[in-house]
């Protein structure tokens, strides 16, 4: 299968790369085409012709997009119009990467697939005006929306935690008021492998792994995997204040999995154990 992969250096992106090399793949970034300029998407995607494109490119920085909203409107939502238009032109299958912030994260339990969009952030925002995009001008596309994303090379949380107990940071206070699927790459990609097989599939697809935890109970986790005795002290959001706010509720249920009989994603903590296994240093 053809496959391009936008956002190819990106933690996801990487991992894509590496586990998809069974098939002829194009992994493109910013160096190869800027997403934000319609014709070089155009012609990238008419020359290389995909059967499928698996775009991870995105301003995910939480923050900055806070602070600098035209920029993240251009990349998260302009971007993905510009890719979806392509594959649309092309008659590429599209699977477009998205979030949990998409949700406002007040609910009481995990979100399907089905559940109402309404985001708090600006990331958020321009994360699901991007999924909108995707669908107006792509009819063959999916969204993939993951949560607390970790993978090999990082950054992400596990990262962080590593390198916060190797600068001996004590106390380590670690939010406990926020709850989620602590989510790897590698099974997020192992799906997506998978979903390929699957092209009667469209819409929004969830790929968290399966349980869920406060970010406290999830940096427990990765000190007693790689055998640091340190233990995280529990703290809430708000001795952590930030430009733009964490939903309190990440857990994103895998309806469309189920519905489609295929194989539910591995729990955290077993997809944690197997990240350490294969990446003892991150």
């Amino acid at each position: 299968m053809k496959i391009m992969i936008t956002g190819a250096r990106g933690m996801l992106g990487r991992t894509l790369t590496r586990r998809l090399k069974g098939h002829e793949l194009l992994a493109a970034d910013i160096e190869d085409f800027d997403i934000t300029d319609a014709p070089a998407v155009a012609e990238a995607v008419s020359q290389f012709d995909p059967e499928v494109v698996i775009h991870c490119a995105a301003m995910t920085a939480v923050d900055d997009c806070q602070t600098n909203e035209n920029a993240a409107w251009e990349v998260n939502v302009n971007g993905t119009a510009n890719i979806a238009e392509a594959c649309a032109e092309s008659g590429a299958r599209l699977i477009a990467m998205s979030t949990d912030y998409v949700f406002s994260g007040e609910s009481d339990r995990p979100y399907s697939e089905h559940d109402t969009t309404g985001p708090h952030t600006v990331y958020g925002m321009t994360k699901m005006l991007g999924e909108m995009a995707a669908a107006k001008y792509c009819e063959n596309s999916m969204i993939v929306r993951v949560a607390w994303l970790y993978g090999p090379g990082g950054p992400s949380f596990v990262h962080t935690m590593l390198r916060l107990a190797a600068e001996g940071v004590t106390p380590m206070r670690v939010v406990d008021d926020q709850i989620g699927n602590p989510t790897s790459t590698e099974a997020v990609t192992d799906h997506i492998k998978l979903l390929l097989e699957h092209p009667e599939i469209t819409g929004p697809v969830h790929l968290t792994c399966e349980g869920h935890a406060t970010w406290c109970e999830f940096a427990a986790e990765i000190f007693r995997l790689v055998g640091l005795d340190c233990t995280p002290v529990p703290c809430s959001s708000s001795e952590f204040p930030r430009p733009a706010p964490r939903p309190a509720n990440s857990q994103l249920d895998n309806i469309v999995l189920t519905k489609h009989n295929l194989p539910p994603m591995p729990h955290w903590r077993k997809a944690l154990e197997e990240f350490f296994q294969e990446n003892p240093d991150g």
